[in-house]
């Protein structure tokens, strides 16, 4: 089994990064192996809306001038998913909006390929607005049809600065609780595909 991580900051090593790797280290304990993919930064547009995913049905993108199809592939080879943002101005960053968009149009032309598969929010915030972000990100995984994995609280940090999540002691308590019942969700709904198929 595999999760796969995409960290919607700037920064590669900020508090974001670091929350996505306490749940990591859960699921590592598992046995379940990980993958961190930073978007942050990068160059990615929203989705254009041309329909050609639906059209051509291929699991890609039209649009191929940057890394978009590499993390739909990405995608669809995990069991589990994490999208990680910092609070912008009320929501998720602009990487992750494109994510969302793009990857999610393409799952819906293709016989909805992400479905059944779990995925899990990760949010870091100065102050206000992980709410929102948060939601924004669990909407994605729910229209998905993706299991969403809960924990002791919601998945985010109060942390502004690089570090100052290791001052958060619930925060961190709360994205190894979600580690654990990722795990677990994971393990129970991987046994169940495999009854499935027998």
């Amino acid at each position: 089994m595999k999760v796969i991580a995409f960290n919607g900051s700037p920064r590669t090593n900020g508090n974001t990064v670091q929350a996505i790797k306490f749940v990591f280290e859960e699921l590592e304990k598992e046995g379940i192996q990980t993958e961190l993919i930073h978007i942050g930064g990068k160059k990615l547009s929203g989705c254009i809306n041309c329909g050609k995913c639906k059209i051509n049905k291929d699991k890609k993108c039209a649009v191929v001038d940057d890394e978009m199809n590499k993390y739909i592939a990405k995608m669809i080879e995990a069991d589990g998913m994490i999208i990680g943002s910092p609070v912008y101005f009320g929501n998720v960053t602009t990487a992750v909006k494109a994510l969302i968009e793009r990857c999610g149009m393409v799952a819906r032309a293709n016989e909805d390929f992400l479905a059944r598969k779990t995925g899990a929010a990760v949010v870091s915030v100065r102050r206000a607005g992980s709410n929102f972000t948060y939601a924004a990100i669990n909407f994605f995984f729910g229209i998905s049809q993706m299991t969403i994995p809960g924990s002791n609280y919601w998945n985010m940090t109060l942390a502004r600065d690089p570090g100052e999540i290791l001052k958060d002691e619930e925060g961190i308590k709360t994205f190894k609780t979600l580690g654990k019942n990722m795990a677990w969700l994971m393990k129970k709904t991987g046994e169940t595909s495999k009854e499935e198929k027998i």
